[in-house]
């Protein structure tokens, strides 16, 4: 009996264990908001203080982060997070990595973001 390689066998980068990390296809897709208040859904923010104000450079960050880190949905990506933004905050984007090996695997400009 032969045993696999890991190089043989595909693992999907995971946001936490047991949950592939959700990539969007293109960064032009992501035409989430770059101003105002946003409330994240329990299922991506499970505190009762979900309202980020996106022009507070910290709360920006935090709510990416909990996107980027929660979300099961392409649409959650597309409807939250903002592609210009993402690329300016990437490096500052506190991400398990997974999430980051999976984001930057497929949008390799993020890697020099």
């Amino acid at each position: 009996m032969q045993a696999l390689s890991p190089a043989t066998t595909p693992v999907a980068p995971l946001a936490r264990p047991g949950r592939p990390a959700v990539v969007a296809r293109t960064l032009a897709e992501l035409t989430g908001p770059t101003r105002g208040v946003i409330e994240l859904p329990v299922r991506l923010m499970w505190s009762s203080e979900r309202a980020f104000d996106l022009g507070d450079p910290d709360e920006l960050l935090w709510m990416y982060e909990n996107v980027l880190r929660e979300t099961t949905r392409t649409d959650d990506l597309r409807a939250l997070i903002n592609g210009r933004t993402l690329r300016r905050v990437w490096r500052r984007l506190n991400l398990p990595r997974g999430v980051r090996v999976a984001w930057e695997s497929r949008h390799r400009g993020l890697r020099t973001a």
